[in-house]
């Protein structure tokens, strides 16, 4: 009876790990687009430190990440049982913030030219340095906020996969999906930031390899401002899209154009999505613009 009952159990183990495995993968395919977004986004970051800071950057981002995961995972678990309603406020929340930081980064050259002319002129005083240490740990900071939204965005879509499913194989699902994600993207944020490292060694070998090393030195900068580009345009898609699937009669009208486009309705949706980004975060970022200089203006 003992051996029985323990053979018993190991069976039903492996078919809840079976049936795990099965709604993670599924729930990763699902999540595949916000993953290049997540990609591209934390690999932005890294851009303008110092190359013997780059790996140690990635790996304090990649362990925020992680503590965003241990926040989302149980929270997650928490909203689908107690409060499911809430998980689509909540999410445009993050969204509007997505599309807030991509128009706050496309303005600030201009706010910066209003904010110097505004500022009164200093006579004789020294400038003042930017600390490297500083201005890391805010990349980092700036990077670990940016993931807790798009690592929300996973977690809820993985919720989504699973949300008839026992609590037990919610968690594990959930889990194993935030520890994949948050693996691959930065192993590959890790592997992509060292790719100019990798071409000097290869010039060094000499022969055919310092070709590639060439090709590789040459590569590494435009698909790092590549990269930059496509982590701003992708703050407008993903936040965008989950303002716009929060909002009923944006969300059928933008479907209604799309399934008018036929064949390129599939580029037509994101695209609109993206627009609407766009507007969102631009009007964020008058109003915060305008609340600051109120405030100034009092404090004045």
């Amino acid at each position: 009876m003992p051996a029985g009952s323990l053979l018993a159990l190991l069976d039903d183990i492996a078919t809840v790990l079976d049936d795990v495995g099965v709604m993670t993968k599924t729930a990763a395919s699902k999540t595949a687009g916000v993953l290049g977004d997540d990609l591209a986004l934390n690999a932005q970051q890294v851009a303008g430190v110092r190359a013997d800071r780059e790996l140690p950057v990635v790996w304090a981002v990649a362990k925020g990440s992680f503590v965003n995961k241990c926040i989302l995972v149980p929270s997650a678990l928490l909203l689908s049982v107690a409060a499911p309603w809430l998980v689509t406020p909540l999410l445009m929340v993050g969204g509007a913030y997505l599309c807030f930081e991509g128009a706050e980064k496309l303005a600030h050259p201009l706010l910066s030219k209003h904010e110097a002319h505004d500022a009164p002129a200093s006579v004789g005083g020294p400038e003042v340095a930017i600390d490297p240490a500083e201005l890391e740990r805010s990349k980092i900071k700036g990077a670990i906020r940016t993931d807790f939204v798009l690592s929300a965005e996973i977690i809820a879509i993985a919720l989504g996969v699973v949300a008839t499913a026992p609590l037990v194989k919610r968690a594990l699902v959930l889990g194993a999906t935030g520890i994949a994600m948050t693996i691959g993207v930065y192993g590959f944020v890790a592997a992509l930031v060292k790719l100019d490292d990798l071409g000097v060694y290869l010039v060094e070998r000499g022969g055919g390899a310092a070709f590639v090393g060439r090709g590789l030195l040459a590569l590494a900068p435009r698909l790092m401002k590549l990269l930059s580009i496509a982590g701003t345009i992708a703050m407008f898609l993903v936040g965008g899209g989950i303002l716009v699937h929060g909002i009923a009669p944006v969300h059928h009208m933008i479907d209604g154009v799309a399934a008018a486009s036929g064949w390129a309705g599939k580029v037509v949706g994101p695209v609109c999505e993206g627009v609407f980004g766009v507007l969102a975060g631009a009007l964020l970022v008058v109003l915060h613009t305008a609340v600051s200089r109120l405030r100034r203006a009092r404090a004045a």
